[in-house]
Parts: structure tokens; C-alpha cells; sequence
């Protein structure tokens, strides 16, 4: 299941693996590795030695990795000690640099008699991503990665290079170390956030992790997806035709795929990670109702919330006021975001406040009765005062008196500068002008909290437009999920049915556990 789509408003450059990503070299460096292994192992132990396993030896000790260093770790999964030796040493040396030379003799000998293979789906990828705008770059451990690109006839596919003779000169770390994907993005002219890191190795996939690069994917070629995801992979597939490429940037809400379909692709990435979930409140853990007043969570709910709780950081980010919002969720284990984001606080414990644009309070007691004035004689019109906005409900209001609502909320914007306009279902909300929407809320949060470093995995639920903004700050640091209800484009990644979805999903968020007993109303 993607999750993550490769889209050129998230990122500026891809930097590919080769062997085992581009092309089928990696079965022949591993078949390499086990004549090289099993010859040396046999003539130290004899007939009885433990062979080279050239699937889980392969993974677990030398795949991805500089050719000195995977033979380095593999010496020390058998506790055998040799001797390091130098780069003049012959093939026949029994030390790490002479088994280097026999594994690359015994590896060129085999590129000779069988030459390379590509992988179709890869390259087609590959075409995909230059014609798509994005800069490119191979990294890769092997010393022979630029034989084995010229005989593929890839030369010409990539902006920048690195492979492991550059390693040998320059001294830099070889994976899993982040150095090698480092100095080919700061080569490109690109930030780690904005790079893709491709990888098909363990030891690559955590080179990626390590260097904080927006994006890893790896490419399960053995069937072993789940030595990748525990890796720190964010995505995993067995194709890079499964990789959504795009560049586009919403999509329409009914495209998204479904976020319970891959609720266990998300516990995966989760495992291992602080969870911060961010919620909207109307339309989210509640149906939309006709009078704000009547949007009740249920008990089921607000004690799903309540467990969520005990293993994560819990947050309600609304329209509505602070104070209405801590009375309506109940729970004073969660942290609050009112009005949009602009009245924020914690559990009586955390010590955390904050409140903008209280500056505008004459202006928005100005407009509010400007309002209520103007909008006195239209049937089901609603004016809702919160703190720090001033909200106007016609979803009572007919059809054919909702262009008036409109044009007199336009007019009394208009008389009154310094507030803004902004849209939701069936309401308009009338706010300070300043810089400070959902999104910047949950930024605040977050870095409050210290939840926003790759530790932590932000995920954030809403229904509503005002929730863009939160999807869009979470684009690259972790996962935004809509609750459906029209085709319009949306900045969310997936997407669950309706507030029924809301609860499962956060549900099975919760490890496994006995249940709790039903709590009581514990409002702040």
C-alpha cells in the first residue's frame, strides 16, 4: 500500500541504489559473497564450516555497504579477527583488503560470463522521475557501479554520482552512515527534507533515516518487506511502478485510498515513535449537525480518546472557542487548540498557553454586531461569537437566500480591516488577518512539546477546509487523513468514510490492552 506520493511540490531530487534498485546485480554480488566466504571459511574451519548464506548473511551484514566494511561486519558475526592489511595487498592475502580484492576478481569474472540485468518497472521509473522535473543522483557502495551503469546504457540518467571509489578517496562513511546521500544532495543544491532516498539494503535505508532525507522508500527485492519497514523505511514496495508519482498538487478527496486499508503500513511506522495525533472536533469526532450546539460526542468516542491518551499526545484542534471545545471533548488528559489555532492550551499539568490576535477583540465585537444587525431578518441565519472569530451558520438558511448571507458577510469584511474570511461547511468565519491558521497551531504544538524531530509521528484528522492548512505543515513530517464528504482537492494523504471510520481508525491506534473501564465526565 503507497502512502507517501512522489510529488514535485514535496520534493526536488531523487537519489537511487543501484544494485538490487536499478538493476539485478545484487543476486550476482551476493553469489559473489558466497564463493569468496565459503572459500575462506572452509580453508580456516575445513568441511565443517558454516556456509555464507546469501540471503540472510547478505541482508544482515554486507548488502548496501562499502566492500571493506561488509566484510568487516561479516568477520565479526563469525568473531573471526583479521588482520586489516593494506591496499596493496594481492588477492591471495588472508587479510580484509585481500579478501576485497579476491570478492571483486570473483564479481568481475561473474559480470563478464552472465553481464547485467535491469529492472524494467525501475528504469521505466527512473525515465518517469527526470521527465518529471526532479534532479537525480546514484549512490551507491559498489566500486563497480560505473562499469555496471555503462554496460546498462544509464550513464546519461543522472546529475550527480557517488560510489564507493569516491568512499575510498575522500574517507567518507559508507552506509549505514548518512554521509554518502548527504554529499550528493548538498551536490544537487538540494535540502535532505526535499530529497527521495531509493534503496533496496538495510544499511541504506537507515543511512536515509539517518540523514533526515523526506523520503525513503525501499524496494523489497527478497521478500523480506519487514526487515525495510523496521529499518525506518517510510515506504515500502516490491515495484517502483508501485510508487505513485505526481505533479499535482491536491488531489481530489474521493481519490485518496483508504487510511484503515493501511491502518497496519501506519501502526508500522508509528512503532518505535511518539505519536502525536491532532484532531478536528465538528465533522471529525462528531457528525455535522445542524446547530453547533447539538455536535455531542458519543461515550464510545470520548473513551477511545481517553486510552489514546495514555500512549499518546492527544490534541483537539477547532474552530470553536477554547472554552467550548474542553467542555464538549471532556477530557482533561487532551491538549486544546481553539478558534482556528489561535487559543491553545494543555492538561492542568503541561503548563502550556498561548493566545494571538487578542488585539482584535474590539474589532471582532464591532463586527459581531454589525452582523447580527444585518442578518437579523434572514430565517435561520445564525451568529456564533467565539473568543476570537465571529462565525456565520446558514446551513438552516434557504437556498435561495444563502447569496445575500454572502454578500452582507463580503460587505461587513470589507468595513472592517484587519479580518479575513475564511470558508468551511456551510459557515463562514470571520478572523484577525495575521499569519496563523490550524496549521501553524499544530507546528506550535508540536515544537512545544518537543514532537517535532524524527522521534515523533504527527498525525492529524479533519473534515473541513480550515484543516488544509494542518495537512499541508504535516506533508513531510508525517500523515494527514480527511473524513470524506465532497470531491473537492484536499492536501491529505488518506482518507476514512465518515466519523463512524474516525473512531475504528483511532481504535486500532491503540495497542493491544484490556479495556478500561467507561470513564466519567472529567471536563476541564
Amino acid at each position: 500500500m503507497s502512502l507517501v506520493p512522489l510529488d514535485t511540490d514535496d520534493f526536488d531530487a531523487v537519489l537511487f541504489d543501484l544494485d538490487g534498485v536499478l538493476t539485478d546485480s545484487a543476486a550476482l554480488h551476493a553469489r559473489s559473497w558466497k564463493v569468496l566466504f565459503d572459500a575462506f571459511l572452509r580453508d580456516r574451519h575445513g568441511d565443517d564450516f558454516r556456509p555464507f548464506d546469501p540471503d540472510g548473511d547478505y541482508r544482515a551484514y554486507v548488502d548496501g555497504k562499502p566492500r571493506l566494511d561488509g566484510i568487516r561486519s561479516f568477520l565479526a558475526s563469525r568473531s573471526i579477527d583479521l588482520a586489516e592489511g593494506n591496499e596493496d595487498d594481492p588477492p591471495s592475502a588472508l587479510t580484509v583488503h585481500g579478501l576485497g580484492r579476491r570478492k571483486n576478481d570473483v564479481f568481475l569474472d561473474a559480470l563478464a560470463r552472465e553481464g547485467i540485468k535491469t529492472f524494467p518497472a525501475a528504469i521505466v521509473f527512473l525515465e518517469a522521475v527526470r521527465d518529471a522535473g526532479f534532479k537525480t543522483a546514484l549512490v551507491s557502495s559498489s566500486r563497480n557501479a560505473r562499469a555496471i551503469v555503462e554496460k546498462a546504457g544509464l550513464t546519461a540518467c543522472f546529475d550527480g554520482w557517488l560510489d564507493g571509489n569516491d568512499v575510498a578517496k575522500t574517507g567518507l562513511a559508507g552506509k549505514p552512515a548518512p554521509d554518502m546521500f548527504l554529499t550528493a544532495a548538498r551536490a544537487l543544491g538540494v535540502e535532505p527534507g526535499r530529497a527521495v532516498i531509493i534503496e533496496d539494503a538495510i544499511a541504506g535505508v537507515e543511512a536515509g533515516v539517518r540523514g533526515s532525507f523526506g523520503l525513503v522508500i525501499g524496494v523489497d527485492r527478497t521478500h523480506h518487506p519487514e526487515a525495510l519497514s523496521e529499518a525506518g523505511a517510510h515506504l515500502v514496495v516490491a515495484c517502483l511502478a508501485d510508487v505513485p508519482l505526481t505533479r499535482r498538487q491536491m488531489r481530489p478527496m474521493d481519490d485518496l485510498p483508504s487510511a484503515m486499508a493501511a491502518i497496519d503500513d501506519i501502526n508500522k511506522r508509528i512503532k518505535g515513535k511518539r505519536l502525536a495525533l491532532c484532531l478536528d472536533y465538528d465533522g471529525t469526532l462528531t457528525p455535522i449537525v445542524d446547530r453547533p450546539d447539538l455536535a455531542l460526542m458519543s461515550d464510545r468516542m470520548r473513551q477511545t480518546l481517553a486510552r489514546l491518551a495514555e500512549c499518546a499526545t492527544v490534541a483537539v484542534i477547532s474552530g470553536r472557542d477554547l472554552k467550548d471545545i474542553r467542555r464538549l471533548a471532556a477530557l482533561k488528559s487532551l491538549y486544546y487548540a481553539g478558534s482556528h489555532g489561535f487559543e491553545i492550551a494543555g492538561p492542568d499539568q503541561a503548563g502550556i498557553a498561548s493566545e494571538h490576535g487578542a488585539a482584535y477583540l474590539p474589532l471582532l465585537d464591532e463586527v459581531e454586531q454589525a452582523l447580527r444587525s444585518r442578518l437579523a431578518n434572514i430565517d435561520g441565519i445564525l451568529v456564533e461569537r467565539k473568543r476570537l472569530s465571529v462565525a456565520v451558520h446558514y446551513r438552516l438558511v434557504a437556498e435561495s437566500a444563502r447569496a445575500n448571507v454572502k454578500e452582507i458577510t463580503e460587505e461587513v469584511v470589507d468595513e472592517h480591516p484587519g479580518l479575513r474570511r475564511t470558508l468551511g461547511k456551510m459557515v463562514y468565519d470571520l478572523q484577525p488577518n495575521i499569519d496563523w491558521h490550524k496549521g501553524k497551531a499544530v507546528a506550535t504544538l508540536l515544537s512545544t512539546l518537543g514532537l517535532d524531530g524524527n522521534d515523533a509521528f504527527p498525525l492529524y484528522i479533519g473534515d473541513d477546509v480550515t484543516d488544509e492548512d494542518a495537512f499541508r505543515e504535516l506533508r513531510n513530517k508525517g500523515l494527514g487523513i480527511v473524513v470524506r464528504g465532497s470531491r473537492r482537492p484536499t492536501f491529505a494523504t488518506l482518507a476514512l468514510s465518515d466519523t463512524d471510520e474516525v473512531e475504528t481508525f483511532l481504535n486500532a491506534l491503540i495497542p493491544s490492552a484490556p479495556d478500561t473501564p467507561p470513564i466519567a465526565d472529567t471536563a476541564p
